[in-house]
């Protein structure tokens, strides 16, 4: 078997077949199988790729052109906001304002865009990517209602740093651009809210709102009558003392987390709170079990249909 010539110091782990042809590599060593091949003109060592959104960008940043960009559900997810659930998979999207030219090759979606001012990010580790802002937008033509919701409510909820935007950033992007598919913009940013910590958190209201109880509070402390905080619930009905709470786990695999978490339970029913658990199983299909088991506490903290009612914001 012949041996393989080393590669150039200066090329990292990712790189272009031009720039490693630009140091002197020769085209039949970039088709040796020490290489993988994850986009046409694209170089990476190893022949493993990692199944991630992320590592497909990085992927492909070698052949990014200095006008393009990732864009739409890629750079949201990029920057940490909740897509929507499996089966979907978010695409690589690379954009371009015109009159540059968007890429057309496998394995991109490639987008060109109307000429407007750039408001292009940098991440720490160097890929470009579209103004979460545009980019809510912009998932407008991929995405469903819900997962415009929990995007927007990731986007202008404060967890431990400042908000990635303001609801009146969204509300403006809408209003130059124009909203799409019926409106569907305005109905999110509607029934949007801060303070949410996770997607099915949003779920979960929205099941609630929507099958007609009252709106929920986001993340309201709960205190001592001596106005010691106990506990930050999640979603809480104060009027009824009822705190439905969203939780994930398959099982507790955490034994320390899950102990903590019984004593915060027992401590916010010791104050003559319901407190709700709500389950994956309670949230699958329409959610139908879920909403029951809320809607019951509430009926038995003395609720009836009708009292809470809600009143969406309007954008219009």
């Amino acid at each position: 078997m012949p041996r393989r010539s080393p590669l150039p110091s200066e090329l990292p782990a990712r790189f272009s077949v031009s720039t490693a042809v630009a140091l002197g590599v020769a085209p039949s060593r970039l088709n040796r199988g020490d290489l993988r091949r994850p986009f046409h003109g694209v170089r990476a060592l190893g022949d493993t790729p990692e199944a991630t959104l992320l590592a497909s960008c990085l992927d492909y940043a070698p052949r990014l052109a200095e006008w393009q960009f990732f864009s739409h559900e890629t750079a949201l997810s990029l920057m940490g906001a909740p897509t929507p659930e499996w089966p979907h998979r978010p695409a690589v999207h690379v954009s371009a304002h015109r009159p540059a030219r968007e890429p057309r090759t496998s394995g991109v979606t490639g987008h060109r865009l109307q000429l407007r001012e750039s408001a292009t990010l940098i991440l720490p580790n160097g890929l470009p990517i579209e103004h979460p802002v545009r980019a809510w937008r912009q998932a407008g033509t991929l995405w469903g209602l819900d997962d415009l919701v929990a995007a927007a409510d990731f986007l202008i909820s404060d967890r431990g740093r400042r908000p990635i935007a303001a609801i009146e950033d969204l509300v403006a992007e809408v209003e130059t651009l124009g909203d799409i598919r019926g409106g569907i913009l305005r109905r999110a940013l509607a029934e949007s809210r801060g303070g949410v910590r996770s997607p099915r958190e949003t779920r979960l209201r929205l099941l609630l709102v929507r099958a007609g109880l009252p709106e929920p509070e986001i993340n309201w402390t709960l205190r001592t009558h001596r106005g010691a905080a106990v506990a930050e619930l999640d979603l809480a009905y104060p009027r009824w003392r009822v705190a439905p709470e969203y939780d994930g786990r398959v099982h507790a695999e955490d034994a320390e987390q899950f102990a903590k978490d019984a004593d915060r339970w027992d401590l916010i029913r010791a104050l003559g709170w319901d407190h709700v658990r709500v389950l994956n199983h309670h949230m699958r299909g329409d959610g139908r079990s879920a909403v029951a088991k809320v809607r019951d506490a509430l009926i038995r903290a003395g609720w009836r249909p009708g009292q809470g009612r809600h009143v969406p914001l309007s954008f219009a």
